[in-house]
């Protein structure tokens, strides 16, 4: 049971994980039309959590460097939860 949970929560990360470097990758695109599927899911979705990021942390030279904290944010947080989950195994 513990262990489907653990696998679980550990997709969710990946998943969340390859949302914002594919948000990240993208933005380079010229011409891309962001008001069609699967970019505005790709958008909408990353850009839920990277806004929380980029109220606080300006672009450096024109360079959105929030992905960067943002994913290092996740990977703190995702290592956190793995190591509670951990506990209970």
């Amino acid at each position: 049971m513990m262990k489907g949970i653990i696998f679980g929560v550990e997709n969710i990360f990946a998943i969340i994980y390859i949302l914002i470097i594919a948000r990240c990758l993208l933005s380079w695109v010229p011409n891309l039309d962001w008001k069609r599927q699967p970019w505005q899911f790709i958008r909408v979705s990353a850009d839920l959590y990277l806004n929380l990021f980029r109220k606080w942390i300006p672009p450096v030279n024109g360079i959105d460097i929030s992905p960067i904290v943002a994913f290092f944010a996740l990977s703190i947080i995702h290592r956190l939860v793995m190591f509670i989950l951990y506990q209970f195994v």
